[in-house]
């Protein structure tokens, strides 16, 4: 009852705030609300196909609120539909048992943003289309301009259809990460570093003009790893020799559908009517003026429970996704960079919201385990300890078992060593095991640009340590390092204890480097290849839960409320920038955020070494 009158309350303000702001915009708002009440229940017709459109960006965590979207497009606002992989994965192992479905359509093209759609994560939605498909239903993919993500996704398909003026992209993997460290100098903005780890580059931006020696051998390395992956899951699905596909790729940069089908990456070519047409005579409606029988795979999540290991459709409605009784899970989600204190933005784990949520899991006697999804390249170490302390208490009463997505690095690397088992998939970016200091002055700025001057008055000799007038002095770096040095040590140390590794071996893999997820297993960083759905079931074993245990995820989708006074404000779903100059002004702003979200309280960071901007 109190959330209740919570909700109502933080819906009311929120419309309150627009009709002061203007009736009109209150109007559109009413009308968007009393659209989304009249929704129908999804209804699944005897026959019909499940439609995947993928044109959606495919993230870990719940999604903030089910029918924002549709109040953003009501506003005027673009939006990205979002869909969540768990749920994902579940409609597609249930509706390969629902006798109602009798196969699946995939079309569009993936719209990947933040931390979701990666490699990993495609990973797991492939083996639940491996799974639908090995239930003797067909699989048909129509693509058009297809990346390397629709492909990869796509190749997993019974049948994959190409349009005429369509092509498959898949160049390869690249990274290619802009330095900053020009700019900087003719703005006369300062940087200086500390850092513990030869590979720990994720300061070059700011301190070199191109990478280190050491940045591009581990940058080449992840990368190879990464795409023998792709290619090699590719090549097994379309039954090709090894090597075919990167000999075609090497040959002419995209294919084109001549040269897809004569190489068996595709199987037809067609337009998309003529499939269209294709799929009405397989549900029973060729000839009829309607569409073939389907249903969308985010609406057909909807009646799929979020209970137990076996997915399975429930027919009376819409599920009652709440959770209650004893023998829960808890799945935490860590998704987006670590940053200290509290706040609501997205693409950010804060560590104080985050320690403060695992008190209340670790409070709740009915749950049983927790399952940690982490997906993350880290950031401030005090945000990460202070996750990863409220985890150790956790440990305490539950077993916490990690199940890493496309990237658990540096600090996600950190507060995964909490976990009695680790789960990475081939393609997951971990490791990353160092640390660095980054401190800024605009003295050059501040000064030689705009005439500006400082003075001081202090009653210590390291009372203006902070600053960022003036560079740091040699004794007051060194202060840093030791610092660096020590919270190194620490890593080492939790790696090595968490892992049973000698200190001297986790040395040798640390030093900042990143590793695949293939690697990772190899030298004793994870335990296990897997998604999160085999993360869960080892949990719901180990603690001799049955099958039909429950669910519980954090953090919670927000309320009602909240969601409406965001959306208003225009927090969500920001328009991609297309095109090549988009795409570089978006790798650039996403880079220089990770600047400004560097707010550890000591300075102190333990974060991916660069960003990998894989298409």
């Amino acid at each position: 009852m109190k959330s209740f009158f919570t909700s109502f309350f933080a819906s009311l303000t929120a419309l309150i705030v627009v009709v002061i702001g203007g009736g009109l915009l209150l109007g559109v708002i009413v009308a968007a609300l009393a659209t989304l009440g009249q929704k129908k229940p999804v209804v699944v017709p005897n026959g019909a196909y499940l439609v995947f459109d993928l044109a959606a960006n495919i993230q870990d965590a719940p999604a903030q609120l089910d029918g924002l979207a549709e109040i953003m497009e009501s506003l005027g606002r673009n939006s990205r539909q979002v869909l969540q992989l768990r749920p994902l994965t579940r409609a597609l192992q249930a509706a390969a048992k629902d006798e109602a479905i009798v196969g699946l359509y995939l079309t569009g093209s993936l719209q990947p943003a933040g931390y979701g759609t990666g490699y990993a994560a495609l990973a797991e939605v492939r083996a639940a289309i491996a799974e639908f498909k090995a239930a003797g239903k067909p699989v048909k993919a129509y693509l058009n301009y297809a990346d390397t993500r629709d492909f990869y996704l796509a190749s997993a398909a019974s049948e994959v259809v190409l349009d005429p003026y369509g092509a498959v992209v898949m160049p390869g993997l690249a990274s290619q990460p802009i330095f900053f460290t020009g700019a900087m100098e003719k703005l006369g903005v300062g940087v200086q570093v500390t850092r513990v780890g030869k590979y720990k580059s994720a300061v070059e931006p700011y301190t070199r003009k191109d990478m280190s020696a050491e940045s591009r051998e581990q940058s080449q390395k992840l990368l190879n790893d990464l795409w023998g992956a792709l290619t090699t899951a590719i090549e097994k699905d379309r039954q090709l020799e090894a090597g075919v596909l990167q000999k075609a790729i090497d040959a002419q940069g995209f294919l084109r559908p001549e040269v897809a089908k004569k190489l068996k990456l595709i199987d037809r070519i067609a337009y998309h009517d003529e499939v269209l047409t294709e799929l009405k005579a397989a549900t029973g409606r060729m000839g009829s003026n309607q569409s073939f029988q389907q249903v969308a795979l985010k609406d057909y999540a909807k009646l799929v429970a979020a209970r137990g290991v076996a997915a399975k459709r429930q027919h009376a409605g819409r599920v009652d996704l709440a959770v209650s009784g004893r023998g829960k899970i808890a799945i935490v989600y860590a998704e987006g960079e670590i940053v200290d204190g509290d706040g609501f933005d997205e693409g950010n784990v804060y560590g104080e919201k985050t320690a403060r949520m695992l008190r209340q899991i670790r409070q709740d006697k009915s749950i049983k385990a927790m399952v940690l999804r982490v997906n993350s390249p880290g950031g401030s170490v005090s945000a990460s300890e202070a996750i990863h302390r409220e985890l150790s208490l956790c440990a305490q009463q539950m077993p916490i078992i990690v199940s890493m997505g496309t990237v658990a690095a540096s600090g996600g690397y950190w507060i995964s060593t909490v976990a009695e088992r680790i789960f990475a998939e081939p393609t997951t970016i971990t490791g990353s095991i160092g640390v660095f200091g980054l401190f800024l002055n605009f003295q050059g700025l501040a000064t030689d640009k705009f005439g500006l001057t400082f003075d001081t008055v202090k009653t210590g000799k390291f009372a203006d340590l902070a600053t960022v007038t003036r560079p740091k002095t040699a004794e007051e770096l060194a202060l840093f390092q030791t610092n660096v040095d020590w919270v190194y040590d620490q890593f080492i140390r939790k790696v090595s204890a968490a892992r049973k590794l000698e200190r001297h071996v986790v040395e040798e893999i640390a030093q900042g480097r990143v590793w695949s997820g293939r690697e990772a297993l190899q030298l004793g960083l994870v335990d296990e290849m897997g998604g999160l759905a085999t993360a869960l079931k080892y949990a719901a074993e180990k603690v001799k839960l049955s099958e039909d245990f429950r669910v519980v995820e954090y953090p919670r989708a927000k309320q009602f409320g909240e969601a409406v006074a965001e959306a208003l404000e225009g927090k969500h779903h920001e328009q991609t920038w297309a095109g090549p100059v988009g795409t570089l002004l978006q790798n650039a702003k996403l880079q220089f955020q990770t600047l400004v979200r560097f707010n550890d309280p000591q300075g102190l960071y333990a974060r991916l070494p660069a960003e990998y901007y894989l298409p």
